[in-house]
C-alpha cells in the first residue's frame, strides 16, 4: 500500500528581524553578502567600506581609501580580496586581511555605480555613469582596462557576471547580455531606465527593475517576457532587486520603506516586509539560506525565517 507523498512545504521567506546593525558610516549605499554568506559588506556615504560577521553582526574591518562615497562592492571567491567602486571615479582592489589598497584603477570619466569580480577573481568589471563597462585584469600591473564595452547610450546602473556572460542594465532602457566566449551581444529594450539586473540561479532567465516601478523576468535565450511584478514604488532612486536562493521568489527594494516579495511563477505578492519609514536602498539574498540583508539610511537589517536564528 502506497501512502501519498506529503505535500511540499511552501518556501519560507525571511520575515523575522534577527538584528539591526548601526553601521556608523553615513547612509549605506549598498549591502552585499560574500560568496558563502558568512560575511557582509556595507558601502558608506562617508567614503568607507566595512566588513561584518553575518552571524554575529560584529565589525571585522574598515577599508578607507576612496575619496567619495562608496557605491558598490564585491568579495572574491576565496574571500581574500574585495573590489569596490565610488563616486570618485575609481575602482579599488583591497587585500581583505591587511585592509590595504592593492590596486587603484582609474579610467572612468564619471562615478562608478557597480562592480563585480568574475568567478576566478582574475577580472574586475565596473560600470559607470560614463556609459562604459571596463574590464580590469587583477593580476597585471598595467593600469589600463583590458577591454572597454561602450555600447550603452547612457549610464550603466547595474552589472552581473555569471560564467562567460555579462549582464548590464542602463539608464537608456536596455538590458544587454554579452556572451564573452562567443563575442556576441543580445539586447532587450525596456522602455524605462534600468536600475538593477540579475541572472536567475539556474541561469535561464534575467530579472530587471526599472523606474516605472516594474520588475520584468525575461527568458534569457528568447527575450520572451515570463513575468511582470508590480506594487512597489521605484520612481527616482537606483534600487536593488534579486531572486531568492532557490529561484522561488522575486524581491525588490521600494521607496515606501518595504521590501516586496512576489511568487516567481504566479506573480502574486507573497510578502510586503516593513523595514522602516525611509527608502530601502539596497538588499542582498543569502546564496544558499533563507536570509536577507536590507539597508536603510545608516543601518543594515538581517532577516531570517520565522523560528530560525
Amino acid at each position: 500500500m502506497a501512502f501519498p507523498q506529503p505535500r511540499p512545504q511552501a518556501p519560507q521567506l525571511p520575515q523575522h528581524l534577527l538584528r539591526t546593525i548601526d553601521c556608523q558610516q553615513g547612509a549605506v549605499r549598498a549591502v552585499r553578502f560574500n560568496i558563502d554568506g558568512n560575511y557582509l559588506l556595507s558601502c558608506g556615504s562617508d567614503k568607507s567600506l566595512k566588513l561584518w560577521s553575518a552571524s554575529r553582526g560584529t565589525l571585522l574591518k574598515t577599508y578607507s581609501g576612496h575619496g567619495y562615497e562608496v557605491l558598490d562592492a564585491d568579495g572574491s571567491y576565496d574571500n581574500s580580496q574585495i573590489c569596490s567602486c565610488s563616486s570618485d571615479k575609481t575602482v579599488i582592489l583591497w587585500d581583505v586581511a591587511t585592509g590595504q589598497v592593492t590596486r587603484k584603477l582609474r579610467g572612468h570619466a564619471g562615478k562608478v555605480n557597480c562592480v563585480q569580480f568574475n568567478e576566478e577573481a582574475t577580472v574586475i568589471l565596473s560600470g559607470s555613469i560614463d556609459g562604459t563597462v571596463r574590464c580590469w585584469d587583477t593580476r597585471s600591473r598595467r593600469y589600463e582596462p583590458i577591454q572597454v564595452l561602450d555600447e550603452a547610450r547612457d549610464s550603466i546602473s547595474s552589472l552581473k557576471v555569471a560564467q562567460h556572460e555579462l549582464l548590464t542594465g542602463s539608464v537608456d532602457g536596455r538590458v544587454r547580455r554579452y556572451d564573452l566566449r562567443m563575442g556576441q551581444l543580445h539586447v532587450d529594450f525596456i522602455s524605462s531606465p534600468i536600475t538593477c539586473v540579475c541572472f536567475s540561479q539556474d541561469g535561464q532567465c534575467t530579472l530587471s527593475s526599472s523606474l516605472d516601478s516594474t520588475l520584468r523576468l525575461l527568458d534569457k535565450s528568447t527575450g520572451e517576457m515570463l513575468g511582470e511584478y508590480t506594487g512597489h514604488k521605484m520612481k527616482g532612486y537606483k534600487l536593488d532587486c534579486c531572486l531568492s536562493s532557490k529561484d522561488t521568489h522575486v524581491l525588490s527594494c521600494s521607496e515606501d520603506g518595504h521590501v516586496y516579495c512576489w511568487d516567481l511563477v504566479e506573480g502574486s505578492l507573497s510578502l510586503k516586509l516593513p523595514v522602516g519609514k525611509a527608502v530601502v536602498q539596497s538588499l542582498s539574498f543569502h546564496p544558499t539560506e533563507t536570509r536577507l540583508l536590507t539597508a536603510m539610511e545608516g543601518r543594515v537589517q538581517v532577516w531570517v525565517e520565522k523560528g530560525s536564528a
